[in-house]
C-alpha cells in the first residue's frame, strides 16, 4: 500500500504521490524560496507605503496618498527601497518555512501514529508550521531589520543599496540591535501568521475537496488543483493579516528614530492597541491575501513541475 514504508509500517512520508526523502524536502525548500522571495520582492512598493503608514501615520494617511507622497518626495525609485534585502531575506525565510514545514509535519505525524494523526490533523499542521517558522525567522531577521530601516528612514539619512545598508546596520548595532534585535517581535508576528497560513490553507483546501471537488483529487487537472491552491491560499492570507498585524506594526515602529532605546512594551503603550491593530490594516489585508495566494500557487506549481503533486486536500 502507498502509505506503508518498505518495512511494512505506516509512515507519513509515503502518503503522497512520491516518497518524502531528502531530495523531496530539498525541492520543497527551493520551491519555498521561489514562492516567498519573488512575491515579497514584487510588492515592495506596497510594503514601503505600509511601513511608512505605521511609523508616520500623520504624514502617510492611506495607501494611495502614501504612494503619492513617496513618489513626490523621492521619485518612483523610492517605492522600491529595500528590494534587495526583501528578496534575499524572504527567499531564506521561505526556504525554511516551506521545507521544514513538510519535514516537521511528517515527523510529527509519525510521532503521533496513524490514528492520532487522523484525529488531530489540525494540531499537527499548527505544530509543524510553528516549528518551521522559529528557524525561518532567525534567517530572516537581519535582512528584515535592514529592510525596515531603509524603508522608514528619511531620504539621505541611511544607505539604500543593500550591502551598504547591511554594513551600516552592523556599524550601528549598539543602536539598531542588529542582527537579531527584532527576532522576538518577528516571532510574535510571523509564528501566529504562519500557523494561520498553513492551518487555514490545509483546512480550506480540505473543504474544497470534500464539498466542491468531490471526486478523487488526482482525477482533477493540474490547472484545477492549482486553482484550489490559489483560492485556499488567498483566503488563508486574509486571516493571517488580521492575526499578525499588531506585531507587524511593532516591527515597523522599532525602526523609527524616535523609538531608539525604547522597549517593545513602551512602544506598544505609547502607540495604543487600536492603532497597532488597525493602522495600515486594509493595505496589509490586500497585500497579504494576494501574497499568500500567489505564494501557495508558485510553491505548488513548482512541486507539480517536479512531479511531487499539490499540497493539501488529502
Amino acid at each position: 500500500m502507498a502509505h506503508l514504508a518498505p518495512s511494512g509500517k505506516w509512515d507519513a512520508r509515503y502518503l503522497g504521490p512520491v516518497p518524502h526523502d531528502a531530495s523531496y524536502y530539498a525541492k520543497c525548500m527551493l520551491g519555498g524560496a521561489l514562492a516567498c522571495g519573488v512575491t515579497h520582492a514584487g510588492i515592495t512598493p506596497l510594503d514601503v507605503t505600509k511601513c511608512n503608514m505605521q511609523v508616520n501615520p500623520s504624514k502617510y494617511k492611506g495607501l494611495f496618498p502614501g504612494l503619492r507622497t513617496i513618489v513626490a518626495e523621492e521619485g518612483s525609485k523610492g517605492l522600491w527601497k529595500g528590494f534587495g534585502p526583501t528578496f534575499v531575506g524572504y527567499s531564506l525565510q521561505g526556504m525554511f518555512k516551506y521545507g521544514l514545514y513538510e519535514f516537521f509535519k511528517d515527523a510529527y505525524m509519525n510521532l503521533a501514529g496513524e490514528e492520532a494523526t487522523n484525529k488531530y490533523k489540525g494540531a499537527i499542521w499548527l505544530a509543524g508550521s510553528a516549528s518551521a517558522e522559529v528557524v525561518a525567522d532567525i534567517a530572516l531577521c537581519p535582512l528584515e531589520m535592514t529592510k525596515v530601516k531603509i524603508q522608514t528612514s528619511p531620504p539621505g539619512t541611511f544607505p539604500v543599496p543593500m550591502f551598504d545598508a547591511l554594513k551600516e546596520m552592523n556599524r550601528l548595532k549598539a543602536e539598531t540591535r542588529y542582527p537579531f534585535g527584532s527576532v522576538v517581535p518577528l516571532w510574535s508576528r510571523q509564528i501566529p501568521y504562519t500557523m494561520a497560513k498553513f492551518f487555514f490553507f490545509e483546512y480550506i483546501a480540505t473543504l474544497f475537496y470534500r464539498h466542491v471537488f468531490t471526486a478523487p483529487k488526482d482525477s482533477y487537472s493540474k490547472g484545477t488543483q492549482l486553482g484550489v491552491t490559489f483560492a485556499s491560499g488567498y483566503l488563508a492570507g486574509v486571516v493571517c493579516a488580521l492575526v499578525s498585524h499588531p506585531a507587524d506594526s511593532l516591527v515597523s515602529l522599532m525602526g523609527k528614530p524616535a523609538n531608539k532605546g525604547k522597549t517593545l512594551g513602551q512602544i506598544a503603550s505609547e502607540t495604543g492597541l487600536v492603532t497597532l491593530a488597525t493602522k495600515g490594516l486594509g493595505t496589509r489585508v490586500l497585500m497579504i491575501g494576494t501574497l499568500t495566494g500567489f505564494q501557495w500557487w508558485i510553491y505548488d506549481s513548482f512541486k507539480t513541475a517536479m512531479g511531487m503533486g499539490t499540497t493539501g486536500g488529502k
